[in-house]
């Protein structure tokens, strides 16, 4: 399995999905964008600089957080410890790879930087690293979203960038990588698209899980600090994939490492309900890629409803896709309710608020600690939840 993971790399077919399903006008800019990908990604001196950055300016690398209380909470048989990206710069681990696509951009002399964003933490670090860098940003979202997301539109403004409201279809993250693709067709000479998921024709799956890696890496430096060992279980929330893609990349090759990919499970299984594309999915093809989709018999895309932005998507990555057919990841689903239950439980135990995105996978602990996972649990904390406050007066109300 990790053989295949690095021949996607290289390939962008990740098994039977991945591959670039793009209209004829694109397929020169992606070819371009893979060229220097390729070069950027072999030259040690952006990779160093792009290292540098993240540190010194990103605060990498972020700490694993013993939560004590929370693992009594759950019922947790080992030790629970959560990958603290929401202590990253902007608050999520949505600047890993908006840093490094903005460098690469700037090395390929794109001086326009062109985003799509649900939750708002990949516009607001691509606002951030366009400012860092000294680049134009025009971010695209839907209306439902920047409804729901308020802080972190006005966020992305403050730092500099043009927020474009969509207001086709549902208005939410699927429509606004549309109209993101749409500008990018009519304006690559001099501009590049920073996808915020590990989503998409290649290399953009590729790029973002490289960009995306260090979280594992970190993490599993850490675990084998703090206990000596690999973990028994690795949890991530999977909207694209981004999150749990860096942070699986580390621990696919330890089979004794369980690793756990938790999806929307919205209000019901109902079609429009929910964001469980491993749940109710089909192969399909979305956005330039072949991978999972939520879609009825006639092909049509179903829309989908998650209570987190970031997660309310109708496909994933092909990564995870190929992962999840070879049984390395087990995909799970936490339904709208209990993810806003384990928020206010991180909250009440420890702390820590955490994103709603990111509660979907606490959400999941209890169960794993019924099954007796034999060893600590890690969860990727993805964000921090100072972005869904409203959101969650709303569900109180």
């Amino acid at each position: 399995m990790l053989s295949m993971l690095e021949a996607g790399m290289r390939s962008g077919w990740w098994g039977r999905y991945g591959g670039v399903f793009m209209p004829e006008v694109l397929l020169e800019p992606l070819a371009e964008l893979q060229r220097g990908w390729e070069q950027a990604w072999g030259d040690d001196a952006f990779r160093a600089e792009l290292r540098r950055d993240l540190a010194e300016y990103g605060g990498r690398p972020t700490p694993l957080t013993s939560v004590p209380r929370l693992a009594a909470a759950v019922g947790a048989r080992f030790e629970v410890a959560l990958k603290r990206e929401d202590l990253l710069h902007t608050g999520a681990h949505k600047l890993n790879n908006a840093l490094g696509q903005c460098l690469l951009a700037a090395r390929l002399g794109k001086r326009r930087i062109i985003a799509e964003t649900g939750a708002g933490q990949h516009g607001v670090a691509t606002a951030t690293a366009c400012a860092r860098l000294g680049l134009a940003c025009d971010v695209y979202m839907g209306e439902v979203d920047m409804h729901r997301q308020r802080p972190n539109v006005d966020r992305m403004r403050l730092l500099g960038a043009r927020v474009v409201p969509v207001a086709s279809g549902s208005r939410t993250l699927k429509d606004a990588v549309n109209e993101a693709l749409r500008d990018w067709s009519s304006s690559f000479v001099d501009s590049h698209y920073c996808l915020g998921s590990a989503l998409g024709p290649h290399p953009y799956p590729a790029m973002v899980v490289s960009f995306q890696a260090v979280i594992g890496e970190e993490t599993r430096a850490q675990a084998l600090a703090l206990w000596g060992r690999l973990p028994g279980a690795v949890v991530a929330c999977v909207g694209g994939g981004s999150n749990a893609g860096g942070i699986f990349a580390a621990f696919v090759g330890d089979a004794a490492v369980r690793l756990v990919g938790v999806e929307a499970g919205g209000r019901s299984r109902e079609p429009g309900e929910h964001a469980a594309r491993f749940q109710d999915g089909v192969p399909g093809v979305l956005h330039g890629a072949y991978t999972y989709l939520l879609q009825d018999t006639d092909g049509q895309v179903r829309p989908t409803h998650s209570v987190a932005a970031g997660l309310d998507y109708p496909a994933v990555s092909p990564v995870l896709a190929m992962l999840r057919d070879g049984g390395r990841v087990e995909p799970a689903a936490a339904g709208d309710a209990a993810a806003v239950a384990a928020l206010r439980q991180l909250a009440a135990t420890e702390g820590i608020v955490a994103a709603l995105e990111s509660a979907h996978a606490l959400a999941h602990l209890p169960v794993l600690a019924r099954e007796g996972v034999e060893g600590p649990l890690v969860v990727c904390l993805s964000g921090r939840g100072d972005k869904d406050l409203e959101q969650l007066a709303l569900e109180v109300a």
